[in-house]
C-alpha cells in the first residue's frame, strides 16, 4: 500500500510547527500584564531591628534585659517590606535560659518593631541555634531536655526544623529524627 503524499511528515513540517510554537510562546511573554513577574519582589527599606522590639518574656528579677542571639531578615509575605526573625532569651548571669524565636514586622509610622508571630516560645524550654533564612524558609536547630533531671547546661535532645511561609502563615516542618531517640 502506498502512502498518500499529504500524510508523510517532512522536515519542513517540523520546522513550521516549531516556528508556530515559538511565535505563540513569544507572544504570550510579550502580552503578560505589567504586574506579572517571575522573581519575588525585592524588599525595600530596613528590616526591623530586633534590639528595639519589646518581647513577651518573663525574665525575673535577676535578668539584665534581653539577649538577641541571632537574627535574619527576608520579605516573607511579598509586600516589599522585610521582616526579621530573631532568636532571643533573657540575659542571665548564669545558666542557659530558654530561647524564643519571633518574627518582627515594621508597621508604618511605628517607632518599634511589632511581633508578627512566634515560632518558638520560651515556655517550651528549648535552646535555639543555627538560625537561618533562605528565601521564605526559616531553619534552626532546637536543643531540649528529656527530663527535668538533665542539667540546664547540657541539652540531651536535638532536632532540625524549618518553618515555610505558605498561604499567609509559617508551617513547621521537622526533619526526621536521627538515631531514633534525639527528638524534642
Amino acid at each position: 500500500m502506498t502512502e498518500l503524499p499529504h500524510t508523510r511528515t517532512r522536515t519542513v513540517h517540523w520546522l513550521a510547527t516549531a516556528a508556530a510554537l515559538a511565535a505563540v510562546l513569544g507572544a504570550t511573554a510579550l502580552l503578560q500584564p505589567a504586574t506579572a513577574t517571575t522573581a519575588p519582589p525585592r524588599a525595600t527599606g530596613a528590616a526591623p531591628d530586633p534590639a528595639r522590639a519589646h518581647y513577651p518574656l518573663e525574665c525575673g528579677p535577676h535578668a539584665s534585659g534581653i539577649d538577641v542571639l541571632d537574627k535574619a531578615s527576608a520579605d516573607f509575605d511579598g509586600d516589599g517590606t522585610p521582616e526579621t526573625v530573631a532568636a532571643v532569651r533573657c540575659a542571665a548571669h548564669g545558666g542557659t535560659p530558654p530561647s524564643a524565636v519571633f518574627v518582627l514586622s515594621r508597621p508604618a509610622g511605628a517607632d518599634r518593631p511589632r511581633i508578627a508571630g512566634t515560632l518558638v516560645s520560651a515556655k517550651e524550654g528549648m535552646t535555639v541555634k543555627d538560625l537561618a533564612v533562605r528565601g521564605t524558609t526559616v531553619s534552626a536547630t532546637l536543643l531540649g531536655y528529656s527530663s527535668s533531671e538533665v542539667p540546664r547546661c547540657c541539652p540531651d535532645r536535638q532536632r532540625k526544623v524549618k518553618w515555610e511561609w505558605r498561604d499567609g502563615k509559617f508551617v513547621l516542618r521537622a526533619a526526621p529524627v536521627a538515631g531514633g531517640g534525639l527528638s524534642v
